[in-house]
């Protein structure tokens, strides 16, 4: 294939009265684009076929085939080529015609030479254009930005800043800015250290009882979210994607909000961000020491029947306290594909009646894990954007997907969250402890832990200060900071080459503890 390149780009113009339209196109070539033309639609598959465009201009009213079918034709051959309708039809039926077989814009005729000219640069000029005003605004805007992190005092303040900065991790990636990435990571390097003292400093403030200026907190997430759904006496949904960081969200908004309108908030995850704390927490709308309380013998005596394994019977018993027991709960896990399969059968009967629904689907949480695990994995998440990349293609086909068309069908109202998100981890942390500590890389339990360098930690002597299980006398918690990963002297090198470049979680970062909530309602 012939690939001659233009200072602008290359475009076809497929018109039979293509000799009419000669002012246009030598106000395209004056502005840098190289024409060509051809007066039907087989003479244009054949040019499309032996040379690259960068647009095509094409008309619909030609003998043989139209512009509509050509359309058609051209997607076939090559996807990304943005095609103008160029038409003197204003029949509505044509225009749904050029939108189901995407065109990229419409023109009516007669048209202004500007006018075409326009229609080009917005799609040939406006990306670029878009990715140098994007670097232009970040320029502008990273002192202030660093200005934030460092003068901030509250959890809103840390709510706001963290949002910018995700938002701008969307767009520069989007522009494939890698330099300004690089440098927007540094703040977000100096975010970390700064969110990791705040939420020490404050922590055990949020968490106590009667505490009322604080962040929401997991414990909050039915009754504060999710029953004001259940007050119209419908079916209302409550979905629990594990371990979805925000940056996940927005990028899974986007898609979302063809189908339904979205409502997005901010909490906070409990500590430690990990599934057995905070999504029970969710669930039950407790926290750990009441938790423990209720079921001795939790964490440690629950590791074989699985620690959240009773999820089922907390949002029971929770719906039922705040609603005084008058609605019906109806509860499901989502692991594999068979999973899947059987809770798409049952799921429209439930429906059929009012009742409080909870789902939790794990393959985020999966993709993440097993990403340290399978090296397959590691190469196609390396970083995170391409984290989201495939949380987004998981997303098209998944039962997650189907469960909301479903919910947008008919007609109920979603709240959807996370449990806790996860960090990008580069640097290691020694940890002395025995054997009956626990194994997590982010936080651990046991008898007399203690971190090497313990400005790396929050370390924890009583858990009750922070709503944790007590244990014996001798046991604390060591929960890691920033992108911080335990690795133990014994096992140093091996944690190190197997652990560093994971995301993990239970830790305190924003990544792990500033969470979406979102309100869908059906569009319809």
């Amino acid at each position: 294939m012939e690939d001659r390149k233009s200072p602008k780009g290359r475009i076809l113009w497929v018109d039979d009265e293509i000799d009419l339209l000669l002012p246009h196109r030598l106000v395209l070539e004056q502005r840098g684009y190289d024409v060509d033309t051809t007066p039907n639609g087989d003479d244009a598959l054949s040019q499309i076929r032996r040379q690259s465009y960068d647009l095509i201009l094409l008309d619909q009213e030609m003998p043989g085939r139209t512009g509509t079918d050509m359309l058609r034709e051209i997607r076939i051959a090559d996807s990304r080529i943005p095609v103008v309708m160029v038409t003197k039809s204003e029949e509505e039926s044509t225009l749904q015609q050029a939108i189901a077989r995407r065109a990229d814009d419409y023109i009516v005729k007669p048209t202004s030479p500007r006018q075409v000219a326009s229609a080009v640069a917005r799609l040939l000029e406006g990306p670029s254009l878009r990715h140098e005003q994007i670097a232009q605004d970040f320029v502008r805007s990273y002192s202030e930005i660093r200005s934030r992190i460092d003068s901030a005092r509250g959890w809103r303040d840390w709510t706001d800043v963290y949002s910018e900065l995700v938002d701008w991790e969307l767009e520069l990636s989007s522009a494939e800015e890698r330099g300004l990435l690089e440098s927007l990571h540094t703040l977000m390097g100096d975010a970390r250290r700064e969110f990791a003292d705040f939420v020490i400093a404050n922590y055990s403030d949020w968490v106590a009882r009667g505490q009322s200026d604080r962040p929401s907190l997991s414990v909050d997430i039915v009754p504060q979210f999710f029953m004001p759904l259940l007050a119209h006496q419908e079916p209302a949904a409550l979905i629990v994607v594990d371990c979805l960081r925000l940056d996940q969200w927005r990028a899974l908004e986007a898609v979302i909000a063809e189908d339904f309108e979205t409502e997005s908030d901010l909490y906070f995850s409990i500590l430690p961000t990990a599934t057995p704390y905070a999504r029970n927490a969710i669930f039950g709308g407790i926290f750990p020491d009441e938790l423990a309380e209720r079921r001795p013998g939790w964490p440690d005596g629950y590791e074989e029947a699985g620690l959240n394994s009773f999820e089922d019977e907390l949002f029971g018993e929770q719906v039922a306290r705040l609603s005084n027991g008058s609605v019906a709960i109806h509860y499901e896990k989502v692991h594999t594909a068979s999973d899947s399969e059987s809770m798409l059968r049952r799921l429209p009967s439930v429906l059929d009646e009012p009742r409080a629904l909870g789902l939790v689907f794990n393959f985020v949480d999966l993709l993440t894990h097993g990403r340290g695990e399978s090296q397959i994995l590691f190469e196609m998440a390396r970083d995170a954007e391409a984290l989201r990349r495939l949380t987004l293609a998981w997303y098209e086909g998944s039962a997650l997907r189907e469960v909301l068309k479903l919910m947008r069908t008919r007609g109920i109202r979603v709240l959807l969250t996370t449990d806790h998100g996860s960090v990008h981890c580069h640097r290691p942390t020694t940890v002395y402890a025995k054997r009956d500590a626990s194994p997590s890389l982010r936080h651990k339990h046991g008898d007399d832990l203690r971190a090497e360098n313990p400005a790396t930690v929050l370390t924890v002597a009583n858990g009750e200060a922070i709503r944790l299980p007590a244990g014996g006398l001798k046991m604390n918690y060591l929960i890691a900071r920033e992108d911080y990963f335990f690795v133990y002297p014994t096992k140093l090198r091996e944690y190190q080459s197997r652990y560093r470049d994971s995301f993990l979680h239970g830790g305190i970062s924003p990544e792990e503890m500033i969470l979406p909530v979102a309100l869908l309602k059906p569009r319809g």
